[in-house]
């Protein structure tokens, strides 16, 4: 019975990614969209909001499959019925530190810190695994937004 709820909440997730998705591509032709060479600003929403809702589809068309036992979900953390937030409020935290940091230290702090903060949310992350992925994650935010997209974010700074 288990992996039928799973299969429910697959199947409603899949359909609000759909929806959000359609809702941005539905926003972002309010705009000029433009072409691939030239794109206006209406370009990025309709294009992620294209993909969001085909990967919407694609996780609600998977859902209906009967999955193997060993894809089934194995239960991890506490055994009691309240719901183990750690994740949710890992996300959380990390978004308003890159908030806080992103303003007052700059770019890599900021890009550190919402890494590191919601890698701590995986119970299966170790402290060095969240480390090093916060250090991989600084250096392509560096090479991508601050040298590539020229972002106007310094990669460091002292206060506002």
């Amino acid at each position: 019975m288990k992996h039928a709820n799973r299969f429910r909440k697959d199947y409603y997730g899949g359909g609000l990614m759909t929806l959000v998705g359609l809702a941005a591509v539905v926003a972002g032709l309010q705009y000029r969209t433009g072409a691939l060479s030239r794109m206006g600003p209406g370009f990025f929403p309709v294009a992620v909001g294209s993909l969001l809702a085909l990967v919407g589809v694609l996780i609600a068309v998977t859902a209906r499959s009967e999955a193997p036992q060993s894809m089934l979900p194995v239960t991890q953390g506490h055994s009691h019925c309240a719901p183990d937030l750690r994740g949710a409020l890992c996300i959380v935290l990390g978004v308003l530190a890159f908030l806080l940091l992103g303003k007052y230290a700059g770019l890599i702090p900021a890009t550190f810190a919402i890494v590191f903060i919601s890698a701590l949310g995986d119970r299966s992350n170790t402290l060095r695994q969240a480390v090093l992925l916060a250090l991989v994650m600084c250096v392509v935010a560096a090479v991508v937004f601050w040298w590539a997209l020229k972002l106007q974010l310094p990669l460091f700074t002292w206060g506002a």
